[in-house]
């Protein structure tokens, strides 16, 4: 059925004169951008209670779908020098200081914004003039006269925003706000994980190094009684060349471990804002560390308003889509406003007589034309859209691998630990059974040393696994958005709907 000919016109005339008639504001509106549809993190059922080893740091965790994630999370280690340290790092951190000094940068440009296109801007003028007029141009006959000419006035000056551009620019302010909001949420949980990782890494390698320090000293011992049994004729000095080269490979794993665990003292100091040579970064051992046993789980659906690093990208995208809303906004007519109102005379004192005031009121209509670039820069704005919405869905995807695999790590390392507990249980049992018989006479001393190296040997192992489960439930909480989602309010702004 067809339309008929006036209504054809009129419909065609409202949807041109919308824009600059009734002050639409032009481009699609901004709708935040779906949840994910996936209930779960891993096409496998993820297990939601680990593996246990009767030893410190190896209970059993449980993840639970729905707990909330603390705002405080590292406190759920036990860890009173972890809490100092972060608390300091909070407030003297150069990475912190100069995000907030960037969200600082964007609330004040916002201002600037909301100022200049919602009010009028009005100014005020002060000026002298010297002049000479010829009379000869207007066909008189007098001579050439100058005189001063004096005048003040206060302007006004206002665009009317028909098309809504100055309100897309706004938006896209706001948003870029918003932006540096979340970016500042994100560098807070980044910069607490790192501490906490940097932390417990300090107190594994601390672990490990005295382990391997136990290891190297057994082995010593043994290299002295094979040189004595040399020394008797008992055994050959392949022996001790041999026991000589493990003591030695064991000995050259020590710096690179002392290394390591200075690099990470380093690492905390600089994360807490000090120089690496400032002493007060505390001495962190695995000891004073205790393992979260219930851990959040927030459902994919929930986890992109959690996380700061999607609402940072969500952030630009609404700002994307409302650049996209100016360029479409330079294609309709503008109209500017002014007026003036002052004074004008020969003299300073005149300025405030009768008969000197002197006015203007002016409007001004602009039409785009011929202006070749402007759909240019429509079309590039939708392709700045397009990037944006695809590094949207790209920092989805990336936060959903990320929680997958850290599930997977938990389970997994839960296990390794578990295998190394048997491991050391069984270590253990045979070093006591070495020490009551050497106690008895009935085996030497240099078995019972290579007892105690197997027994150090494997508490490197442990200590390495303990740490990497500590590790794996910082990764966790950080993966969730470390309680980000509810420390930060709604922002209220408009989402995005892609028309073109």
């Amino acid at each position: 059925m067809k339309m008929p000919a006036w209504n054809r016109v009129r419909a065609g005339l409202v949807v041109v004169a919308c824009p600059w008639i009734v002050g639409c504001a032009a481009g699609p509106a901004f709708q935040r951008p779906a949840v994910p549809t996936v209930t779960h993190y891993a096409a496998k059922p993820v297990a939601t209670e680990t593996a246990s080893a009767a030893l410190h740091l190896g209970a059993a965790q449980r993840v639970i779908e729905g707990l909330p994630v603390d705002t405080q999370w590292w406190r759920a280690f036990g860890s009173a020098s972890l809490d100092g340290l972060i608390g300091e790092a909070m407030t003297t951190s150069p990475t912190l200081a100069a995000v907030r000094a960037n969200l600082r940068q964007a609330q004040e440009l916002l201002a600037a914004q909301t100022g200049s296109t919602q009010y009028p801007q009005i100014d005020a003028g002060l000026g002298a003039q010297r002049l000479q007029f010829n009379p000869s141009s207007q066909g008189l006959s007098s001579d050439p006269r100058r005189f001063s000419l004096y005048n003040a006035s206060v302007g006004v000056h206002y665009e009317l925003d028909l098309a809504g551009g100055n309100r897309r620019a706004l938006e896209a302010q706001e948003a870029r706000a918003e932006y540096r909001r979340f970016e500042l949420s994100a560098a807070r949980l980044t910069l607490v994980g790192n501490i906490a990782t940097a932390a417990i890494t300090r107190a594994s390698f601390a672990a490990q190094l005295d382990a391997a320090t136990g290891v190297m000293r057994a082995q010593d011992e043994q290299v002295s009684l094979a040189r004595e049994r040399v020394r008797i004729g008992q055994a050959s000095p392949d022996e001790v060349s041999s026991l000589k080269a493990q003591a030695e490979q064991t000995r050259a794993g020590l710096p690179a471990l002392r290394k390591q665990l200075l690099q990470a003292e380093h690492l905390l100091a600089v994360l807490a804002g000090r120089a690496p040579g400032e002493a007060g970064i505390p001495a962190f051992t695995l000891s004073e560390f205790t393992l979260p046993a219930e851990l959040p789980l927030v459902v994919p659906s929930e986890l992109v308003r959690q996380r700061p690093d999607i609402r940072a990208a969500e952030a630009l995208l609404n700002a994307a889509n409302a650049d996209y809303g100016v360029a479409v906004a330079r294609l309709y007519p503008q109209i500017d406003l002014s007026a003036s109102l002052g004074t004008q005379a020969l003299t300073t004192a005149g300025l405030f007589g009768g008969g000197s005031a002197v006015w203007s009121l002016v409007a001004q209509l602009t039409q785009p034309l011929f202006k070749p670039g402007l759909p240019a820069e429509k079309r590039a704005a939708l392709a700045a859209f397009d990037a944006a919405a695809a590094n949207y869905r790209s920092v989805v995807l990336e936060s959903l691998r990320e929680v997958a695999d850290r599930l997977r790590a938990m389970d997994s390392d839960a296990r390794t630990l578990a295998a190394l507990a048997a491991a050391d249980a069984a270590a253990q049992s045979s070093l006591a059974s070495t020490e009551r018989q050497y106690g008895l006479g009935a085996v030497s001393y240099l078995q019972l040393l290579i007892a105690q190296q197997q027994a150090q040997q494997i508490r490197i192992d442990v200590a390495a696994a303990q740490a990497q489960r500590l590790l794996d439930s910082v990764a966790l909480y950080t993966a969730m958005g470390g309680g980000a989602g509810q420390a930060s309010t709604e922002t209220g702004s408009p989402s995005l709907a892609r028309t073109r």
